[in-house]
């Protein structure tokens, strides 16, 4: 029988290493397509989102804003520009540093440890110095909030309980049993008074940028343990506060920041619902903002909420031991705690106006799975098990205590009162700019205020002169931006300063005027430049598409904090 034979050229040519090479090729060609389809995949699903978020327009305006933003910065970069720009910033800076660190004869610095320890007569002589540096009376009510004062009689007993728990640490709980209860006491109460449901848990924080952090941190790992999200967003009002961009900073989520368009101020839920999509992991809403006292609609935030089946953060820091009592101290209030099934967790500072000793807040959650998350677990360190419920190790028990102290000795009665007096006053701030012939005139309320912030803006008046010229009677206002605006932020102690408020602001309000008056006789037009030294920050924020040189100012700032 006969064979068929492959020809010896054939078998030699499958066999060559040049077919091998083109395998090699191809196998490369086609891996290179793959990495770029992927590539092109992500990009293409990342516009695709951009556009159902932001829509044609939006996008278009956005990508105007970074490009503006982006020709910017290397226009202040530019040789000339870049030099006169440092010594400007570098003039800022030092004036700033002038005013904030004390010099000259009879000012003592400490640099070094003393070669000999103070008598407890030396160091008390020294804190009475420190304690009566010049400053703005907050005693007098001359601070917009800030000291969140619940009179001396509190504050002689919050340093009892101090005193009493100056050594003890939480992270012991079988060292200080005291502590542990007090904490768990404080969360149990302050979840009471947020309506929370049965299973609901919480803990304590440092303040109220920790309690967002946390919060922040719960939903990202809920979402990565539950759904694999890796590239996480967070959707909140432009109007927030500025913690859940710290958060973003902090844990890598992407953060998008939603209108707030007059005349409400509140969050556009509509466009918090486009912006809605696989890798969002959490919505926010803040009872109320800190810019403008302003509520967000947290029952449309909550239908939201669980039509797409998200957590839903409120932000109740500084509204905290307010806003659960405006309805019994007779004001007007809106649906915003766990009563509204969509909200899951809630941020609310007891250093505010639970007046607690300052570095107080608590965090709060519907239940205890979602608290877990936040909670960092060590099982294998060579130093023992380690566990902790937030970013801290070692707290302060001393704090916790003080704490547990001020909500004990208020009480709800307590809180009644003080919200019925504070909340009763910004009432009356902002009748005053509404009804007042000296204010109505140049002052426009922003949004409808409910708690104890009531935030102006002016379209005929410079309003950052208008802060200036607060400064330069003894006031502590806050300036604002995105509209320029004032705000005030009632404490207890401004219920009594009340009337010299309105007074002074009336009288600034009629000098400015005046100026205004002389600038249009003068034929320099309206709303001239401001001067002061609100308007060297805000000014400058306001009109720099690229916000650099803020950022170094505000470095400078923090660096100039600790000059000795």
């Amino acid at each position: 029988m006969g064979s068929s034979r492959m020809p010896i050229s054939l078998r030699n040519g499958f066999q060559s290493p040049s077919s091998k090479g083109s395998l090699l090729t191809l196998n490369i060609d086609l891996l290179r397509n793959l990495i770029f389809f992927l590539f092109l995949l992500r990009w293409t699903r990342k516009a695709a989102l951009k556009l159902k978020g932001r829509g044609i327009v939006g996008t278009i305006i956005d990508s105007y804003t970074s490009v503006r933003r982006t020709l910017y910065g290397l226009f202040l970069r530019a040789p000339g520009v870049r030099s006169q720009v440092q010594k400007q910033v570098s003039e800022a800076i030092a004036k700033l540093e002038g005013k904030l660190v004390p010099k000259g004869p009879g000012v003592s610095r400490y640099l070094t440890l003393p070669k000999e320890g103070w008598t407890g007569e030396q160091v008390r002589a020294e804190l009475e110095i420190l304690g009566g540096m010049e400053h703005t009376r907050w005693e007098d009510g001359l601070v917009s909030g800030a000291v969140y004062h619940g009179g001396n009689e509190l504050v002689k007993l919050q340093s009892e309980a101090f005193e009493k728990f100056s050594v003890a640490n939480p992270i012991h709980p079988d060292v200080f049993p005291g502590v542990r209860k007090m904490e768990a006491e404080i969360v149990a109460m302050v979840l009471s008074m947020f309506n929370a449901p049965a299973g609901a848990a919480g803990v304590t924080t440092s303040g109220g940028t920790e309690s967002i952090l946390m919060a922040c941190l719960s939903a990202r790992e809920k979402a990565y343990v539950e759904r694999g999200v890796t590239e996480p967003e967070i959707i909140l009002p432009e109007t927030a506060h500025t913690a859940f961009r710290k958060a973003g900073s902090y844990f890598k989520i992407k953060v998008h920041l939603v209108a707030c368009p007059a005349p409400t101020y509140r969050v556009h839920v509509p466009s918090v619902s486009r912006l809605i999509n696989s890798n969002t992991i959490l919505l926010v809403g803040s009872a109320p903002n800190f810019p403008h006292g302003v509520v967000d609609d947290i029952s449309a935030l909550s239908r939201l909420a669980l039509k797409r089946k998200l957590p839903l953060h409120v932000d109740c820091c500084l509204g905290s031991f307010l806003v659960p009592f405006l309805t019994r101290a007779g004001f007007e209030a809106e649906p915003f705690d766990f009563k509204l099934r969509g909200v899951t967790s809630i941020s609310c500072d007891t250093h505010k106006y639970g007046f607690a000793p300052k570095g107080n807040s608590t965090v709060l959650y519907r239940n205890t799975q979602l608290r877990t998350y936040q909670y960092f677990i060590s099982p294998d360190w060579s130093g023992g098990v380690y566990a902790s419920p937030g970013i801290a190790g070692s707290r302060p028990g001393a704090l916790i205590a003080g704490c547990w102290a001020s909500l004990m000795s208020q009480g709800e009665s307590g809180y009644v009162d003080a919200c019925h007096k504070i909340v009763g006053t910004a009432k009356k701030i902002e009748a005053a700019v509404r009804e007042h012939p000296l204010l109505m005139e140049d002052l426009q309320i922003i949004g409808k205020p409910l708690v104890s912030v009531v935030a102006f803006t002016s379209t005929s008046l410079n309003v950052y002169d208008l802060a200036d010229a607060m400064s330069a009677k003894g006031w502590h206002l806050n300036a604002l931006q995105s509209p320029p605006a004032i705000h005030v932020a009632v404490t207890l102690p401004i219920v009594a300063a009340a009337d010299k408020l309105l007074d002074d602001l009336m009288a600034v309000v009629e000098d400015e005027r005046e100026r205004e008056r002389v600038r249009v006789a003068e034929g320099k037009g309206k709303k001239g430049s401001a001067g002061g030294d609100t308007a060297a920050l805000y000014g400058v924020a306001g009109s720099l598409p690229n916000k650099s040189v803020v950022v170094q100012l505000a470095g400078g700032f923090l660096d100039t904090l600790y000059k000795a």
